[in-house]
């Protein structure tokens, strides 16, 4: 049996061990609320510091140097948000807002304008075209003919056939004209061939002709082609006998190149006259008789006249001309 001294050591052992059981119980209570409340948790602390990092990290698209970068944070994206769909757009759009801006060439038609440089207003005959042909000959008379600008001193003179005549479009133009032999003439329009007069044909006065070949010959194959010849003659304007402010007839004369139309100003702006096949261009109403005038060649140039007296068959020089081409 256990001595006395030994009951005595033995409750102190006892105790001991008991309050060494309570305190670790202690510890292991205070563990687990420190542990609770560790960083690492799962609870509201480690959700509360996800959101935060989220936030920062939806504010700072690109990632810090110290942390890998991930799929909504790399640099990749944010190059392609730089360049908006309005930016693309716009750049797309550049080449066209260019060719929008190109300058544009002025159109023909300003007073004192020099054409476009191509006949756009030009007829059967146009310039840098060869046509093929006869010649013939006639009396020319003083060189007056269908045109109606009277009497040539040179009588280089030509009628033009019925279809290039073109109801007088052709009246004044100068045209060059060539023999197989080689010989050449160059005439100016003033009368028109009708049948059996045939496209392509032209009936040269006897003086003409003769630079050609021997009159004997009676017709020869011919090319023939639209000149802008120099000239030290200026336009000459010319009202047709009988005109007055309640009808008129206008009439230009000694132009280089064929021309187009000619128009009279009236309180609307202004207004073409037709084109008779005796070379006047009538205002049946007597509109801007006695007004300015405006001729325009088949080139596109214009010619102004302002100060026209209205005085019948009377030519008036001006001091202008159409440009050669």
């Amino acid at each position: 049996m256990a001595t006395p001294s030994h009951r005595r050591r033995s409750r102190p052992q006892r105790r001991t061990a008991w309050v060494s059981a309570v305190a670790v119980a202690a510890v292991a209570l205070v563990v687990s609320l420190v542990v609770a409340f560790q960083p690492g948790d799962e609870g509201g602390r480690r959700t509360a510091a996800t959101s935060v990092a989220e936030a920062r990290e939806a504010v700072t698209p690109t990632a810090s140097p110290s942390a890998s970068p991930s799929p909504s944070a790399s640099a990749t994206p944010t190059k392609r948000a730089s360049a908006s769909p309005a930016a693309k757009k716009s750049r797309k759009a550049s080449p066209s807002a260019a060719r929008t801006t190109a300058s544009s060439r002025p159109a023909a038609g300003t007073a004192g304008s020099t054409g476009s440089g191509s006949a756009t207003l030009a007829g059967r005959i146009r310039p840098g075209t060869a046509y093929q042909g006869v010649a013939t000959h006639y009396d020319a008379g003083t060189g007056d003919g269908a045109c109606s600008f009277g009497p040539n001193a040179t009588m280089m003179v030509a009628a033009m056939n019925t279809a290039d005549y073109e109801t007088s479009k052709a009246c004044g133009a100068s045209v060059l004209v060539r023999a197989a032999s080689g010989a050449s003439v160059t005439v100016k329009i003033v009368n028109e061939c009708p049948a059996p007069c045939r496209p392509g044909q032209l009936d040269l006065s006897k003086q003409a002709f003769a630079k050609l070949a021997a009159l004997s010959a009676g017709q020869i194959p011919v090319t023939w082609s639209l000149l802008s010849p120099a000239t030290p003659e200026t336009v000459a304007i010319r009202y047709k006998t009988g005109s007055s402010r309640y009808w008129c007839g206008v009439q230009a004369l000694d132009h280089r190149n064929p021309l187009a139309r000619l128009e009279v100003r009236t309180g609307g702006g202004w207004q073409q006259l037709p084109r008779t096949g005796y070379n006047y261009f009538l205002s049946e109403q007597g509109t801007g008789c006695g007004g300015a005038i405006r001729i325009t060649d088949i080139y596109g140039q214009q010619l102004t006249f302002e100060s026209i007296a209205l005085s019948p068959n009377v030519v008036q020089r001006t001091s202008a001309q159409f440009t050669a081409r």
